[in-house]
């Protein structure tokens, strides 16, 4: 009976417990929130070291100092915070930020939203308690797991860069892979190099992974989808071929397989590095590219590294690989069709 109670009341407060609601949800909202924020903030800073403008510095810094507050505000939304936990949930991103970077936000703002979500309209002090248990337990969460959850990403980021530079071949393969899957899959790989700090050779493989994915995904199902889907893919996502994929899972191999081939190209070949906010954005509003201009500045090998990295291989690698296997009947048509 207890059980049942205490399901009720957290079916009532709209809490719903599961992997998908933490790793799925928090984190996709949580990209945005690093996209409005930080990404953006990037974004502005190149256009100002290269245009030295002072309006754009100016916006650069006030869009960075803002990052812990739109990932504690992007969480709570995701978890559906009613409106004085979703507020309180700014200073929570904050502090979670600030001691243990964007994991630290994340976990920090999960638990204080949840809990704030507890007490929400539960007494006649509403505007005291429900702000006062979310902003307290949120900052204590920060304070216990932030310093510990910042010090291992750091540390698995510099193995994962360090392994690249040493084996920038294999570990061109398998960053590009990995990273690639990540952004197609319903999770956040921008959230992901960020977290882990992926910079450098590393970033640069990631970067390439994302681009065969996007690219890839958008060319090989431009019979099915048109110039819409090219734009919807391409510069958009390719994590709307998600549904696709689950119901035919071969539809990933040809820009998986392009990714394994663009990666080591990226870092043996043309030695691309990107920043962390770009490296798991791919060719999404073009964040990608500008990393690697951000983190190269310039030159011709930089040029002809993203032309062929970001845009031409993926495609040309994707439609091959995509030829093959429709002649072998594992991809049909009407297999990569979206609703658009």
């Amino acid at each position: 009976m207890a059980h049942t109670t205490v399901k009720e009341f957290l079916k009532k407060k709209n809490i719903n417990i599961t992997v998908k609601t933490y790793l799925i949800d928090a984190l996709g909202a949580m990209a945005f929130g690093l996209f409005a924020s930080l990404l953006i903030g990037t974004i502005f800073g190149t256009l100002g070291d290269k245009t030295q403008f002072a309006l754009f510095h100016t916006i650069a810094e006030y869009c960075k100092s803002a990052t812990g507050a739109a990932l504690g505000v992007s969480i709570a939304y995701a978890l559906h915070a009613p409106q004085l936990v979703l507020f309180s949930a700014a200073t929570v991103g904050i502090a979670g930020n600030a001691l243990g970077g964007p994991v630290g936000a994340l976990v920090s703002s999960v638990i204080a939203t949840e809990l704030g979500k507890l007490v929400s309209k539960e007494t006649r002090i509403d505007i005291l308690i429900t702000p006062g248990v979310t902003i307290i337990s949120g900052v204590l969460m920060a304070q216990f797991v932030g310093p510990g959850v910042s010090a291992f990403m750091a540390a698995f980021g510099n193995l994962v860069k360090t392994a690249t530079e040493m084996q920038p071949f294999f570990m061109g393969i398998l960053v590009s892979a990995l990273i690639g899957i990540a952004l197609t899959l319903p999770i956040s790989s921008a959230a992901i190099c960020i977290m882990l700090g992926l910079d450098g050779l590393a970033g640069g493989a990631a970067t390439a992974g994302c681009c065969a994915q996007m690219i890839g995904f958008a060319v090989l199902s431009f019979r099915e989808n048109g110039v819409g889907g090219l734009l919807a893919q391409g510069l958009g996502t390719s994590m709307l071929q998600m549904g696709n994929i689950v119901k035919n899972p071969r539809t990933w191999i040809p820009p998986t397989l392009a990714s394994m081939v663009t990666g080591p190209v990226a870092t043996c070949l043309f030695g691309l590095q990107n920043i962390p906010a770009g490296s798991g954005m791919g060719t999404c509003g073009m964040v990608g590219p500008i990393g690697i201009y951000t983190a190269m500045g310039g030159g011709a090998s930089m040029w002809l590294g993203i032309a062929l990295v970001c845009f031409l291989l993926p495609a040309i690698l994707t439609w091959i690989f995509g030829e093959i296997l429709r002649k072998l009947h594992w991809i049909n048509p009407g297999d990569l069709k979206l609703d658009l």
